[in-house]
């Protein structure tokens, strides 16, 4: 009987050393990776990044979650204004994106490496970077070039991040269908899903999908504008547009530039949407642009969700999926305002990143679930040979490994701004002191107004943290 039991942990025991091998350690089996950034998204609040980025584990390269550490830690050194090491380790981000995408093309090596999923959870699963994701990491790439004087790595960036967008245009609407067909092969209607799962909808939005961000082609317009290409910067600021039609800033911008070149076609239909060009172009006057970053997107959370499966004898019986999911609605937005001249300004949303990370999440939803279901039903198999061999120690043996290793995997970049908003406007040449007001309270921004070219100042706010920091393009 002793001989039986220790076999029986020993299977126990090789289910879980399986997972393990996979490159993740067996506490990120057993507990979720939004528990672990606690301590890190805490130090970023108050604004102490040195103390945030210590609390993130150093992984090795061979490390599921490598790549993710890379983008937490890459997004601490910027705030912290390391731009050199930051732009060290969204390289490394970067890198281990080209090996996923490069892997991808060999199946043989997606199952492998989605073997430990089998008999785990999905966090024996490599992190693979959504697009939204990969679009701000070549954001925040181009900024960290921008702030070391290299305009030219800065456009490298902003051309990834579009291409980014542009791939997932084209491959996004099949990924979806083949994803719900398979769902759909383990007996689980979308509509099943949608009735058991608690709703995103209040933090989704009226969002079209999850990676589309009107951001990082506005940045890109500006950038090429910088670079003295006005064709270029005209067609990033109609995508931006495009995604977020009601930011005044960007509408501006475009009436401006459509005018400027000639494209009166275009011009005339936007001054149907949009109304005239309002900005005036003073001699003694140049531009300020401010990107404004606010909050930090929430952590996942895990959500249990029962849904009806055929088991291996072609029974139904409904089975415990764990899945995560973003709770709450989204966080009320303070606009930043600046009064310069009698004139007064705010800053409007450009992107809403909580909600892309939200409609990135429903998007996977379907391919979660397929693979838990082929999971459940593989660990229902084990527990009842378990409990065949040894009896009730064997069943419940096998049972408690079930519901122990079956976590929600929460992981996602946690340290991004919830939210980034756009304001711009003329400000009298030479050295000014701009006073902007945040929920009551003002602070007072040095700057360099030139008379060509724009002044980009760049404000982040997270609880009780207030920064920026400026540039001349």
């Amino acid at each position: 009987m002793f001989k039986r039991l220790l076999v029986k942990l020993f299977i126990v025991f090789f289910f879980a050393s399986l997972a393990g091998c996979t490159s993740i350690g067996l506490s990120d089996l057993f507990s979720g990776y939004a528990q672990k950034m606690k301590a890190s998204r805490s130090a970023q609040l108050s604004g102490d990044f040195a103390k945030a980025e210590s609390s993130i584990e150093v992984l090795e390269q061979a490390h599921n979650n490598y790549g993710l550490s890379q983008l937490e830690i890459g997004r601490l050194q910027f705030l912290a204004n390391n731009w050199q090491a930051s732009q060290k380790s969204f390289e490394l981000a970067y890198s281990e994106i080209q090996k996923q995408e490069q892997a991808a093309k060999t199946q043989l090596s997606r199952g492998v490496k989605k073997l430990g999923a089998v008999v785990s959870n999905d966090n024996a699963i490599a992190y693979e970077i959504p697009r939204y994701e990969q679009s701000m990491l070549h954001t925040y790439q181009a900024l960290n070039y921008l702030y070391q004087g290299r305009l030219e790595g800065a456009l490298v960036e902003v051309r990834r991040a579009n291409l980014v967008q542009e791939r997932a245009l084209k491959e996004n609407q099949d990924e979806l269908y083949d994803a719900q067909e398979k769902m759909a092969s383990k007996g689980i209607s979308s509509e099943r899903l949608s009735s058991s799962y608690p709703s995103m909808s209040s933090t989704i939005g009226n969002l079209k999908n999850g990676f589309q961000n009107a951001y990082t082609f506005y940045l890109s317009g500006l950038l090429y504008e910088a670079a003295k290409q006005p064709n270029d910067a005209y067609i990033d600021y109609k995508r931006a547009i495009e995604i977020f039609p009601e930011n005044v800033y960007v509408q501006q911008d475009l009436l401006r530039l459509a005018a400027k070149l000639g494209m009166y076609e275009d011009l005339t239909n936007f001054k149907k949407q949009f109304g005239k060009y309002k900005g005036k172009e003073n001699k003694g006057t140049g531009q300020v642009v401010v990107i404004y970053e606010q909050g930090i997107v929430n952590a996942k959370g895990e959500a249990k969700v029962n849904l009806p499966l055929f088991n291996s004898g072609s029974d139904m019986k409904f089975f415990t999926f764990a899945l995560p999911v973003y709770r709450g609605g989204l966080a009320v937005i303070t606009p930043l305002s600046i009064d310069i001249e009698g004139r007064s300004y705010q800053s409007q949303e450009i992107v809403r990143l909580q909600s892309l990370a939200s409609k990135d999440l429903q998007e996977q939803l379907a391919g979660l679930v397929t693979r838990q279901a082929i999971r459940l039903v593989a660990k229902e198999q084990v527990r009842k040979k378990m409990s065949k061999a040894g009896g009730d120690v064997g069943n419940i043996l096998a049972s408690l490994y079930n519901i122990a290793s079956e976590k929600a995997d929460t992981r996602s970049w946690s340290s991004l701004p919830d939210s980034v908003q756009l304001m711009k406007m003329s400000v009298p040449i030479g050295k000014q002191q701009l006073a902007f007001s945040l929920a009551g309270k003002k602070q007072m921004i040095d700057v360099d107004i030139k008379k060509t070219g724009v002044t980009l100042i760049n404000v982040t706010s997270m609880g009780r943290y207030v920064a920026y920091q400026t540039i001349n393009l």
